[in-house]
């Protein structure tokens, strides 16, 4: 089983996979926009959300993120997209030049919050946030702290 991200937008998600896609030297990008599937006679979208992305998929380094536009019409079933700390995508990468170029990649447009260097609890640790509004976190060891500090849960 694999746990992928997946990560809403308002409206952005083409800009936002293109950007992803490139800083991440992506190995395989999907997208489907809403038009590209039979649309509910009952409940056709307006013509303004039909060219938005209705599910993506981006491959690399072994990873997955999804994303997809939040339609205006669907806000009404699903809420506002809210951007904030609601989700966090972590990179644990063990070469560091690699981490090193996703990071300086992702930070374009964005606001760093911690930079990429040693810390007590990873010799390569970096969080940032990335024009989307996005934060990401860094790791080339975590789990090499995870096995000497935490207990079995």
């Amino acid at each position: 089983m694999a746990t992928v991200v997946y990560v809403n937008f308002d409206g952005v998600a083409e800009q936002a996979i293109a950007f992803y896609a490139e800083a991440l030297s992506a190995s395989e990008v999907k997208a489907v926009k809403f038009k590209d599937i039979p649309q509910d006679p009952n409940y056709p979208l307006p013509e303004n959300e039909l060219n938005m992305i209705m599910e993506s998929s981006l491959a690399f380094e072994g990873g997955k993120i999804m994303m997809s536009d939040v339609p205006p019409s669907m806000k009404r079933v699903t809420g506002e997209v809210v951007q904030g700390n609601n989700m966090l995508i972590t990179l644990v990468i063990e070469d560091k030049q690699k981490l090193q170029k996703y990071f300086t990649n992702l930070s374009v447009g964005g606001h760093v919050i911690m930079p990429l260097g040693n810390k007590p609890w990873s010799s390569c640790f970096g969080l940032l946030i990335d024009k989307f509004g996005i934060s990401w976190k860094f790791n080339s060891d975590a789990y090499i702290f995870l096995n000497k500090v935490a207990r079995e849960q």
